[in-house]
């Protein structure tokens, strides 16, 4: 087990999923979905009915809009995945914030000296947009969005280069969908399931190696899983 000398804390990087992880961003693209839709003359969906589409990038989510309201062709899918993107790039925080506590635990992450990354399937544009908005940028030492290496989770790939950039060392990942611990598991990290995040099944069904219900919930639960560490 690699343990930070300094602190004992068992893992040296912690990687983070963005959309329903760290951040709840549902507002700003549920807004975002919807002015595609009433651009068609499609009812608007709910929050509630918009979370469980996001995790897979801006076109699926769109995509499964599209199917809960009537349907698509490929043309409709590309004139509205553009109008969809052009909207939320003017709109990308009125709405999105932190999760509870979730700033904490960052805190008490960085006075454990450990360095934290973001990998989401948001355009990486997108993703440093909304931290700068947000004040946050300057926390995390990599900042990787799904097209930064032209694949996105569940590819292991794009979690692998958060730990390469982040300087190496063991490492978990925080995430809330089943892109999250396909790719964490695929890149050999423990990965750990936030039970409040926008689910499309049973948090359960994910098989995360630990669950949180909240960001007070972290910390020791990363220390539990110090054994799973590489």
């Amino acid at each position: 087990m690699d343990v930070n000398s300094s602190h004992g804390f068992p893992f040296a990087i912690v990687g983070f999923d963005l959309d329903g992880t760290l951040l709840d961003t549902s507002g700003d693209l549920t807004a975002a979905v919807n002015h595609a839709l009433g651009s068609i003359g499609r009812a608007p969906l709910s929050v509630e009915a918009v979370k469980p589409m996001i995790g897979g990038g801006a076109r699926a989510m769109l995509k499964h809009g599209l199917e809960a309201t009537g349907g698509y062709d490929d043309a409709m899918l590309d004139t509205l995945h553009r109008q969809l993107l052009d909207y939320y790039e003017a709109h990308l925080a009125v709405h999105t914030a932190p999760f509870p506590g979730a700033l904490a635990a960052l805190d008490e992450l960085a006075s454990r000296s450990v360095r934290l990354g973001i990998m989401t399937n948001k355009l990486e544009r997108f993703a440093r947009a909304i931290l700068e908005a947000l004040g946050l940028t300057d926390r995390f030492d990599a900042i990787i969005g799904g097209d930064t290496l032209g694949i996105p989770k569940p590819s292991p790939r794009p979690i692998q280069a958060l730990v390469e950039q982040c300087g190496g060392g063991s490492a978990a990942f925080v995430g809330d969908s089943i892109f999250d611990v396909q790719a964490a598991r695929a890149a050999g990290l423990p990965v750990v399931a936030c039970s409040f995040g926008f689910l499309s099944q049973p948090v359960e069904a994910l098989g995360a190696d630990a669950i949180i219900d909240g960001y007070g919930e972290l910390i020791p639960t990363l220390e539990r899983l110090a054994p799973s560490a590489t």
